[in-house]
């Protein structure tokens, strides 16, 4: 390894562990927003049991995501975002 690039990654290190400490604010923070469930099941018009259901969770886990004690992660927050902004093309799918 070049000695530049070794120096470049020891330096990031440093960086990362003051960052850590909250000794250094970080260069940049990326939040990203937890899909409405609540919203994303009535704008389709069904009840929890029905929405978990077609979601393929359990009742419980989308009473949960619903009053935000979890949040839904991976695939289960991309198929929510696709209800949110085709609800149409969502349910025709999963229908299917």
């Amino acid at each position: 390894m070049e000695q530049a690039l070794f120096d470049e990654l020891v330096q990031s290190l440093k960086e990362a562990k003051a960052i850590a400490r909250g000794e250094a604010p970080a260069s940049r923070r990326i939040k990203v927003a937890p899909p409405d469930v609540r919203a994303a099941r009535e704008q389709i018009g069904l009840s929890q049991s029905e929405f978990a259901r077609l979601m393929r969770v359990s009742v419980k886990t989308l009473q949960n995501w619903e009053q935000h004690r979890r949040n839904p992660t991976g695939p289960a927050a991309a198929l929510l975002k696709i209800v949110l902004t085709s609800p149409d093309v969502a349910l025709k799918t999963l229908h299917a």
